[in-house]
């Protein structure tokens, strides 16, 4: 008879299972931010009827002990336990700021262990009430009793005082003493100070402690980032009288820091600052038409002047980059640099490495393409031959960029390159610099954009623009701020240079308010394409992209103008919130509540005060109109448990965007109107007494 292959798995009297968060199928460990709130999970049980405990065992990066976290049963009876904790204390400070310093050693990989026991001593106490009052076997009953406070007393790793071991031994001499009646004796049983003891240092017998498992702690801004996308050409770009555009430089694109910043974002992305080919230069529009004005896409990389490496001339100088970034670094910014690893026909790569490019069967080099768009004026890379030496050069260039203060970087299309070299290039960036943070620019199929995250990509472009009804925004909402995050953090961007949809399109500026009001509080990881705030809706015809598309030329926009529409004030408005409110800042407390319209969607975020910097319950109760053309009202119907509150509680919300007071309960009816309020963002004011 052949022999029973052992289970992976070995039980004990106690049994612990499930424990989460624990490393993907692919064993990609599961991350979280610094200080971020998240919930330890972990079925515990024992063959008998003695009620389990459990704690989580917490070891830093350093190695040393970082306490520990108890866990609570989920719903009494099925076993699962849970603890909501945050690893390391929530902080601001920024890569190039000294204060820094105090949390490198908090960023890393984090271990933990789960332990369990009997709670014996719960169960003899339980047990005694009932024997002592009908005088069932009751010297037996004491006598048990007594000997666990002794054992618990002796334990050597119990923690408990001096003082704490006499009180116990005290204990179990009056439970023994047959001078005093059981009454008496069961009263010293059940003493008060015993049992909130075993709270803080239980009696633990018949133990059990799960294998070691892993988090990755990551600083803030990986996971919670509000980004401001705009290009150095554009501003301070003149038109002249004769129709000419005198371009932007990067000293000119200092009034671009200085709205994001009025703004209230706290990241700047720039779109690749490097030499721009002339061979095949795309015209308006990517048209192949071009005039000797047309500056040609800075996604076109490298001429003669060099290549990704080098700042464009029309641009400025490398002084004027490390001026530029420091300048953001004052304003409190960090800056985000576009790393698009393709080149145009005259990068210097061409001919240095022509390994690199594939060729047709004629000779030539390919060019982009996705039919029945053709990119003539790219060069993609090809990985077959030289992968080794591709990834030195780019580790290479990112470290150069890392030199002048970029701190973070999003990568163009990372999907149609290999995952490995993704994979290699970002831990050799990492190994020197943990802190630079990589977004992954990658609207693909699911299982490639999970693959990017495992590959080391922190955060990623998503379908958010493209998810617009009731139903798509509900589901989607639930599905990105889940322990799908423990893998993977989405970023909502209502549009790009790339994609302009129907919605915004159609919608005027209620649509704009709306997306943004959207983005901002339905994920922590979010920004916006500069010029939102003008409601630029025109669209190429048969293309989701912008018409005028600032890929290919150089805006000229009247900033004035944004004051009158309101989007600039929305957006510092949203901002703020998210500042104002740690329940903002994380993936794992977003709740989808139902309405009875359809065009209302109604979403919530809470954390309660045992992981907020202040103590206090933080919660936020968005409602959205989603109809930008038409006002919508009706019932709400929430679950108040979802946020903190009784199911059957009276209270108030203050509207964050407008100052008004409301007395609510869990089926509060609301009208908004798209020409007035487009949504409520309301704070809970939690009941005196339960706001802890």
């Amino acid at each position: 008879m052949a022999a029973i292959e052992p289970s992976g798995m070995r039980f004990t009297n106690i049994g612990i299972m499930g424990v989460s968060p624990r490393p993907n199928r692919e064993g990609v460990i599961p991350r979280v931010q610094l200080g971020e709130a998240f919930a330890f999970r972990a079925t515990l049980f024992e063959e008998g009827r003695a009620p389990v405990r459990g704690r989580v065992l917490l070891t830093g990066p350093d190695g040393n002990s970082r306490g520990e976290i108890a866990l609570r049963p989920l719903t009494p009876g099925d076993d699962l336990f849970t603890a909501t904790a945050k690893l390391g204390p929530h902080s601001d400070a920024l890569p190039w700021q000294p204060e820094f310093s105090q949390i490198r050693d908090d960023l890393g990989v984090w271990t933990f262990r789960v332990q369990a026991w009997e709670d014996t001593l719960a169960l003899w106490q339980h047990d005694a009430k009932i024997k002592i009052g009908s005088g069932d076997d009751t010297e037996n009953t004491f006598a048990e009793g007594a000997t666990y406070l002794e054992h618990w007393a002796r334990a050597k790793h119990s923690g408990l005082t001096s003082e704490e071991k006499r009180f116990l031994r005290a204990a179990a001499r009056a439970i023994r003493n047959r001078d005093h009646d059981d009454v008496t004796r069961l009263q010293a049983a059940l003493d008060r100070r015993i049992t909130d003891l075993n709270a803080q240092k239980p009696l633990r017998r018949r133990s059990a402690i799960s294998p070691e498992m892993f988090v990755r702690v990551e600083r803030p801004h990986a996971v919670f980032q509000s980004t401001y996308e705009f290009f150095p050409r554009s501003e301070g770009a003149v038109r002249q009288a004769d129709g000419r555009i005198i371009p932007g430089t990067l000293k000119t694109a200092v009034a671009g820091l200085e709205r994001a910043k009025t703004e209230g974002f706290d990241t700047v992305y720039i779109p690749p600052i490097f030499p721009i080919g002339r061979s095949f230069r795309k015209g308006k529009d990517g048209s192949l038409e071009t005039t000797p004005d047309d500056p040609g896409s800075p996604w076109a990389i490298g001429s003669t002047e060099g290549g990704h490496d080098t700042v464009d001339p029309q641009l400025g100088t490398m002084k004027d980059w490390k001026d530029f970034v420091r300048r953001a670094h004052e304003l409190g910014l960090e800056v985000q640099l576009d790393f698009a690893l393709q080149c145009s026909p005259d990068h210097p790569w061409v001919s240095e490495h022509p390994s690199w490019f594939k060729r047709k069967a004629d000779g030539s080099v390919a060019y982009a393409e996705n039919p029945p768009m053709k990119y003539q004026d790219i060069y993609p890379l090809y990985f077959g031959a030289d992968m080794g030496g591709i990834a030195d050069a780019c580790v290479k260039i990112l470290e150069q960029w890392i030199d002048t203060g970029v701190t973070s970087f999003r990568v163009d299309n990372p999907h149609t390159k290999p995952m490995a070299f993704w994979q290699q290039v970002i831990e050799r960036v990492r190994a020197d610099h943990p802190e630079v943070l990589f977004l992954a620019e990658s609207f693909t199929r699911p299982a490639l954009r999970r693959a990017l995250a495992d590959a080391g990509f922190d955060q990623s472009h998503c379908y958010f623009q493209w998810r617009t009804t009731k139903k798509e925004l509900a589901t989607y909402l639930d599905e990105v701020n889940s322990d799908a995050a423990f893998y993977e953090h989405d970023t909502f961007w209502p549009s790009t240079p790339d994609n302009l949809t129907d919605y915004l399109v159609d919608g005027g500026p209620a649509a704009y308010s709306i997306r943004a009001i959207l983005a901002a509080l339905g994920s922590p990881n979010w920004g916006i394409y500069s010029g939102y705030e003008l409601c630029e809706n025109k669209r190429l015809p048969g293309s989701p992209e912008p018409a005028d598309n600032e890929k290919f030329e150089i805006r000229v926009r009247d900033w004035d103008k944004a004051g009158d529409i309101g989007i600039s004030t929305m957006l510092a408005a949203l901002n703020r919130i998210r500042r104002d409110h740690p329940c903002t800042t994380s993936y794992f407390d977003l709740a989808t509540h139902s309405t009875d319209n359809p065009n209302l969607l109604v979403f919530s975020r809470y954390l309660p005060g045992a992981v907020t910097p202040d103590g206090l319950k933080d919660g936020l109760i968005v409602v959205v109109n989603l109809d930008p053309h038409n006002a919508q009202a009706g019932n709400l119907h929430l679950d108040l448990e979802k946020i903190g509150l009784d199911p059957a509680a009276r209270f108030i919300v203050h509207d964050e965007l407008t100052g008004a007071n409301f007395e609510w309960n869990d089926r509060p009816w609301v009208r908004l109107d798209p020409w007035s309020e487009v949504a409520h963002i309301l704070r809970v004011r939690y009941p005196e007494g339960q706001e802890h």
